[in-house]
């Protein structure tokens, strides 16, 4: 940051410091949080308001999620330094920008031309080599990369998709949210055991709604 983000600096630090009182404890995933510039990944209307603990607009009806939300997922996903891991709609790239802190590469897909490039010129300015992005249907996995040894999904659907649950190592954890409407999903962590898969719910959260399919228009932007 430039002396002029001198304003942004203190608001980090006091969401940093939020975080850890809201129960986010892995240091990793603060430390990430920490590392990541949230204003680059929010509208310039937007930025004074980039390290407050809310989910900002992103255009085209779609947000960047709350900053709790992105930390309590990836802390969820127990991450490590050697894990590839799989995202679920790259939207903004804020969240896939954190998971490429933390481990060894993340492939994320994402159903809009227009969000995919602008978060690709994201990851270019930060120096993120680890990332790799592809165009199309989320609902259909990535069989060619699976398995992957650590899953997130960044929308919700009434049942998850079973082809993500079998990209999933044995081992391995996904984390979603899951639900038929906004006012009943809960956020999931699954877990690939050699005897089948275990289940837990870590609490209620709203999230849009995961789309199969591509848009009439490529270019449009959601997510």
């Amino acid at each position: 940051m430039t002396q002029d983000d001198s304003p942004l600096i203190g608001s980090k630090l006091r969401l940093i410091m939020e975080l850890r009182r809201l129960g986010i404890s892995d240091q990793r995933v603060l430390g990430a949080i920490e590392r990541v510039p949230r204003e680059l990944f929010v509208p310039p209307t937007f930025v004074d308001q980039a390290y407050e603990n809310v989910a900002l607009p992103i255009g085209h009806g779609q947000t960047v999620s709350q900053p709790l939300i992105v930390a309590l997922m990836t802390e969820a996903l127990e991450l490590s330094d050697r894990h590839k891991a799989f995202e679920i709609g790259t939207g903004s790239g804020y969240q896939t920008a954190i998971l490429a802190k933390l481990c060894r590469r993340v492939f994320s897909i994402e159903r809009h031309r227009a969000l995919l490039r602008e978060a690709e010129k994201r990851f270019a300015e930060l120096r993120l080599h680890n990332i790799t992005l592809r165009f199309g249907d989320g609902t259909k996995g990535w069989p060619e990369q699976a398995p992957f040894e650590r899953i997130i999904v960044t929308a919700a659907a009434p049942e998850l998709p079973t082809i993500l649950a079998d990209s999933l190592a044995e081992g391995g954890v996904l984390v979603a949210p899951v639900g038929e409407d906004r006012r009943d999903q809960q956020l999931l962590r699954i877990r690939r055991e050699a005897e089948g898969f275990k289940t837990e719910e870590l609490g209620p959260v709203r999230f849009v709604p995961l789309v199969a399919g591509l848009p009439r228009d490529g270019n449009a932007g959601t997510g």
